[in-house]
């Protein structure tokens, strides 16, 4: 198998740095094109806007600009090396973006870590699967889900 190009979702935890390193690996290895994507939930931009009062492109504004600075400090820190990376920051339900920009960008494979920020929680798994599970699901290309 060959991969010319490899998706990594981040939502900036620990674990999503992780599954960069794999990422990053795989992508000189294979001398692959490498993207990292952040996903604002379309959810939490909603329960904010009401919460603060705010309108939702106003929320959308702050919280893309706060996503692109958390996306240079991830990359500070996980890529040290500087290995050109392609970043993308979309909004929507993180499973069904990571799902059509992978579709979209033609991509072979996608990488995601285990568990993210929030850790595991064990009703909502328990119910609905996490993002990395509900991303196996919905792709034809390989998916490699990377723990902590």
């Amino acid at each position: 198998m060959e991969f010319n190009s490899i998706l990594v979702a981040t939502d900036f935890s620990d674990c999503a740095g992780v599954a960069f390193s794999a990422a990053q690996t795989l992508a000189q290895r294979f001398e692959a094109r490498l993207i990292v994507l952040h996903v604002i939930d379309q959810h939490f931009v909603e329960k904010l806007s009401n919460h603060v009062g705010k309108n939702k492109e106003e929320v959308i504004k702050e919280l893309r600009r706060k996503a692109e600075k958390d996306m240079g400090q991830f990359l500070q820190q996980w890529n040290p090396s500087g290995t050109e990376v392609d970043t993308l920051i979309a909004i929507g339900t993180p499973f069904q973006e990571i799902a059509v920009l992978a579709r979209d960008l033609v991509v072979d494979l996608v990488v995601v870590g285990g568990y993210g920020r929030k850790g595991r929680g064990k009703i909502e798994e328990m119910f609905f699967g996490s993002t990395a599970e509900k991303v196996v699901r919905l792709l034809p290309c390989p998916v490699l889900c990377i723990p902590k």
